[in-house]
């Protein structure tokens, strides 16, 4: 194998460990919500928390170049370290809530120093074929993201612990492969000088602000469907009466699937284009958000088959805004660039996470998913726009 096959392999392995600690408080919501006796919406802050600081720890690594200034592979493996020794921290200290919170906050912030710099050392092996890489990496994120759903399903939760404790031993294995393995590629950009403004460039430039204006529209979607389709599986399952387990499975394979996705969009952006493959892939996932709410009556087969498809296509534009972004940016700043869309993206989905469930309140599971759509139409305009304008020759080889 190829010193690029290898490293690429390896960090989207090293990846896939490390982000299944994103979900981990997620996946065993149900139970500490008995356990503390708080409602949903609390709940919700157990994802809401890691995307807060998340964002937080992105934006403070984007405004001092950490990325681009720093060795990566030390800074993804330093990130997938402490994210794993404050996760495991929750079961070992026997926290509550609010330390549960504070812990899952500073999760976030460690996961913040993982996902954008490897997309950046991912990057640096790629040239023509970047949409294939960097599809690969964020496939191997979405499993890994996934992963603690089948955990749990496996075990049928019975003690929520184990998950916590396996995810956070993944996440420790994760940081070293990485720490050994994730060296950057011969397309690195020359050693950059600090630019403390630098991260403004983001909204400030026509095709960085376009390219970014569909990942918006695509993150408004993705973590809302993410954090919430397990609970609106568990309730569709149940009222046919179907296992919970059942639920847990399917919530692993419709997220999971995405990983799929994700590497082949990839492909068939290098060839046909980026801004196609994202309008297609939203127009699919945004249809799906429509539909699945007013399934519920036909069954968990059709329920399931949603599922599957909008987990299949939610995903597989990702990769491809953040390598459009790596396209045009200059490639000495790619890391700060690439950690400041993703710090604003995932600013974003608190809105959308902590929303879903008012709305479930009010209308009820079958339109619940509905405002979700809104995203990816808005985005669909926006890579729409890309592809008509001056940069979209920068894209893909010149494929927009």
């Amino acid at each position: 194998m190829s010193a690029k096959w290898r490293t690429l392999l390896l960090l989207a392995l090293a990846e896939l460990l490390a982000m299944g600690l994103w979900f981990a408080g997620t996946a065993v919501a149900p139970a500490l919500q008995d356990a503390w006796g708080i409602a949903a919406g609390s709940a919700a802050w157990l994802t809401m928390s890691v995307q807060l600081g998340f964002v937080a720890g992105a934006l403070l690594s984007a405004l001092f170049n950490v990325p681009d200034l720093w060795a990566p592979k030390r800074v993804l493996a330093v990130g997938a370290f402490a994210g794993a020794a404050l996760t495991a921290a929750i079961p070992f200290l026997h926290a509550g809530f609010g330390a549960t919170v504070a812990l899952r906050f500073g999760t976030g912030m460690a996961l913040a120093l993982v996902y954008p710099v490897g997309m950046k050392i991912m990057a640096t092996w790629t040239r023509e074929d970047r949409g294939l890489g960097i599809g690969l990496l964020v496939g191997a994120l979405t499993v890994g993201s996934a992963s603690p759903h089948l955990l749990r399903g496996l075990g049928d939760i019975g003690d929520w612990r184990p998950v916590v404790y396996l995810a956070a031993l993944l996440a420790a294995v994760g940081g070293g492969i990485a720490w050994r393995f994730g060296e950057l590629g011969p397309y690195r950009g020359a050693a950059p000088r600090f630019r403390l403004g630098y991260m403004g460039k983001a909204l400030s430039v026509r095709g960085l602000r376009l390219a970014n204006f569909g990942y918006f529209g695509h993150m408004w979607e993705l973590y809302a469907m993410w954090t919430w389709l397990p609970t609106f599986l568990a309730v569709a399952f149940l009222s046919a009466g179907w296992s919970p387990a059942a639920a847990s499975f399917v919530a692993f394979a419709a997220i999971g699937l995405g990983g799929l996705g994700s590497f082949l969009a990839g492909y068939l952006a290098d060839r046909w284009g980026r801004s196609r493959t994202t309008i297609l892939s939203m127009a699919i996932s945004g249809s799906c958000a429509l539909v699945i709410g007013a399934a519920m009556p036909f069954g968990p087969w059709v329920v399931t088959g949603i599922a599957l498809v909008w987990g299949f296509a939610i995903v597989a534009d990702s990769a491809q805004f953040s390598t459009s972004v790596s396209e045009l940016a200059e490639p000495e700043y790619m890391g700060t660039m690439l950690t400041t869309q993703t710090a604003l993206g995932f600013l974003l989905t608190i809105v959308t996470i902590r929303l879903l469930p008012s709305v479930v309140d009010v209308i009820g599971w079958r339109w619940a998913f509905a405002p979700l759509a809104i995203g990816p139409a808005l985005g669909c305009v926006a890579m729409w726009r890309l592809l008509r304008s001056a940069d979209a020759v920068r894209l893909a080889g010149g494929r927009g």
